[in-house]
Parts: structure tokens; C-alpha cells; sequence
């Protein structure tokens, strides 16, 4: 028997298919229009291998592959491309928007990641999405961005310049569905309202979010938003957000249709954990991300307080934390999914909470 699975979003372009004969199955992925690669495993009974693959089918769903026919997963086309330059230092922004704009395969992408553009920690990718805005007719399918993505030996995270007018690109791209953005350096939405229909995920990734995103933010209007994922980091690297500012953000009538709230990569994330738990949009979320961040005992403990609020919730994600094995047994218990990987350890040398860093802090 033969199932196929597959995966799509802004970054990822896959399937995953599993065969099972009697004691064993094999399993070929790859990405969308490629022949993939594939594995063997046999067991000792059919019973076994029946319960590894639909352990495995489990983890796939649950990581949002969808099943389809074979033939949809044969015919199906990788519609997403990366743009970046590999030796960025020896080009510039408007090299890239040239490349972009000359690309043959752009009518049929519909998720586009713009990477390294030229010296990421001198220039913003103003050039490119400029040209967007300025031809934005040959943009309206795109459903999916994601701009800077970059390792750190591209550029560090909190090197990256941003780009000052998000907000005029949104409004070029009326069918944009999900806008991930790397990096805060210079980052805004503009001066005008952020408003935008369609926009269903936003997230922001940087080592420290500046203040003036978060009120850009509190005044928009995103009314089918369904997942918000900030990473606030640390006050050395640009966060200057106060805990009022980023209440705002976790409100029922600000955002009436959000499924996913993520504040993360804090070292105040106990605070930020104590803050959410009294929010008014606890009762509508099915995720809550927590992770990469400072949360220690202290705030494992108000979750366990606070189980009542959280009857609604599917996923709670906190990886990478500073909590005891013994807190991470009590979160696990509860009834909803649970995620706590990446226990980190505090400076041997130092007893307080000051030696704790998030994760995305370089």
C-alpha cells in the first residue's frame, strides 16, 4: 500500500511518500518535481512495521503534510524559488532585481525567498522590492515572501538592513498571504496604517525587534491574520519594546481571527509568558510559541496555574528553555501537545537569571 504526502508553504516545496509491503516499507521524499531519494526499513512482523509507518504518517500530518494521489504528487510543480547571490559582497541590490525580474519562471511561482542581495549589512533590499512595488502587476499571484533569508555566515542577523516601506509593498500585493521578514536593522511598515485583507501569516525573526514595528503593528488592520511570530531578542541588539507595547498585540479585537501567537527569543520571557496568560486572546489561540527565549521554572509554573485558560489550545511550543527536567515532565503531562526540546544550562558560575541568553542573540 502506497501513501503520498505533501508539503507546501513559503520556504518549503515537498512530498514524502511511504510503501508498505508485508515487513518492511520504503519512503522516497524530495522536493516538488525531483526524482527524491529513498530508504528501506524492514521489520520483524507486519504488526511492527504497520505501527513505524503510521508513527511516521503521524509526524508528517502533524508537520502539515497533506495526503494526495500519486499523480497529483508526480504533476505537482515547485512552485517556489530562492534569489540570492552567493558572493553578495560582488554585487548589488538592483542586480537582483534585474535577475528577478528577468526570470522566465516568475508567472508560475508563488512563493518567492529573497536572500543575501549584496552586502545585507550595508544595503537594504530596497532596490528589489521597490521593483516589485513598480511592477506589481507581474506580482499580484504571489502568495508567499520571505525576505532575508540569510545563515550567519551570510550575514549576522542583527547586520541586516531592512527595508523602511513593508507597508507600500503590501498594499502592491493585495494577494499576499504570508510575509516573513528577517532582520529589524531600519525595519518599518511606513508612516502610513499597515492594512491589508488578505495577509494571513506575518513573521519577524530578528536578535532584537525595535519598538516602533510593534506600535506600526498596534495600529494596523489585519483582520484575517492567523499567525503572528515575533522574535523580540535583546535590548543590545535593537529591542526596545516595553511589555504595555506588546500586550497590545495580544488582543481579541485587535487581531479577531489569530490562531497562532508567538512572542519568542525574549530573555523576559517569564514576563512575556505572565503577560500572554492574562490576555483576552487566550481562549481563541490553538498555538502559543513561547521558545527560544529565557523561560525558566518560574514561568513553566504559571502554565501549570493557568491550565484552566488554555483548554482551547492545541500546541504549546517552548523549545529551547532553561526549565528543570522535572518542570518539563509537569508541561508534558498536560492535554494538549507540549513541545520543550533544547534544555539549555545557565553559567555554572553564575546564579542568576542575567547569564541567560535567547537563542537568536549571535
Amino acid at each position: 500500500m502506497k501513501r503520498c504526502f505533501i508539503y507546501q508553504d513559503g520556504n518549503s516545496q515537498k512530498f514524502w511518500n511511504i510503501d508498505i509491503e508485508d515487513t518492511g516499507f520504503t519512503v522516497t521524499y524530495g522536493k516538488l518535481g525531483t526524482a527524491g531519494q529513498s530508504s528501506t526499513k524492514s521489520f520483524d512482523s507486519t504488526e511492527k512495521c504497520q505501527r513505524e509507518a503510521d508513527k511516521l504518517i503521524a509526524e508528517k500530518t502533524k508537520k502539515g503534510y497533506a495526503e494526495s494521489s500519486e499523480d497529483d504528487v508526480k504533476s505537482a510543480k515547485n512552485e517556489g524559488k530562492k534569489y540570492y547571490f552567493e558572493e553578495d559582497y560582488e554585487h548589488q541590490p538592483k542586480e537582483l532585481a534585474a535577475k528577478i525580474l528577468a526570470d522566465k519562471r516568475l508567472p508560475e511561482l508563488k512563493y518567492i525567498t529573497i536572500g543575501a542581495w549584496g552586502e545585507s549589512y550595508e544595503k537594504d533590499p530596497g532596490d528589489v522590492l521597490d521593483m516589485m512595488i513598480a511592477n506589481k502587476e507581474r506580482f499580484q499571484h504571489i502568495e508567499s515572501l520571505f525576505i532575508g533569508d540569510m545563515n550567519f555566515e551570510e550575514c549576522e542577523i542583527s547586520w541586516i538592513i531592512q527595508y523602511s516601506r513593508y507597508g507600500d509593498l503590501l498594499r502592491a500585493l493585495p494577494n499576499l498571504r504570508i510575509l516573513k521578514i528577517k532582520g529589524a536593522n531600519s525595519l518599518s511598515f511606513g508612516p502610513t496604517q499597515l492594512d491589508h485583507d488578505s495577509l494571513e501569516e506575518l513573521q519577524i525573526i530578528c536578535g532584537g525587534l525595535p519598538h516602533n514595528v510593534v506600535e506600526e503593528l498596534a495600529l494596523s488592520n489585519l483582520p484575517n491574520l492567523k499567525k503572528l511570530i515575533l522574535y523580540l531578542g535583546i535590548e543590545s541588539y535593537g529591542y526596545d519594546c516595553t511589555l504595555e507595547q506588546l500586550a497590545a498585540l495580544a488582543s481579541s479585537k485587535k487581531f479577531p481571527n489569530l490562531k497562532e501567537l508567538g512572542f519568542t527569543n525574549s530573555k523576559e520571557q517569564n514576563e512575556i509568558v505572565e503577560l500572554l496568560l492574562a490576555s483576552d486572546i487566550l481562549p481563541q489561540l490553538e498555538v502559543l510559541d513561547i521558545s527560544c527565549g529565557c523561560l525558566t521554572d518560574k514561568g513553566g509554573q504559571m502554565i501549570l496555574d493557568a491550565q484552566d485558560k488554555l483548554s482551547g489550545l492545541k500546541k504549546l511550543k517552548a523549545d529551547y528553555h532553561y526549565m528543570s527536567k522535572d518542570m518539563m515532565k509537569k508541561l508534558k503531562a498536560l492535554p494538549f501537545d507540549v513541545s520543550v526540546t533544547d534544555q539549555q544550562e545557565a553559567d555554572e558560575d553564575y546564579a542568576d537569571e542575567e547569564d541567560m541568553y535567547p537563542l537568536y542573540t549571535e
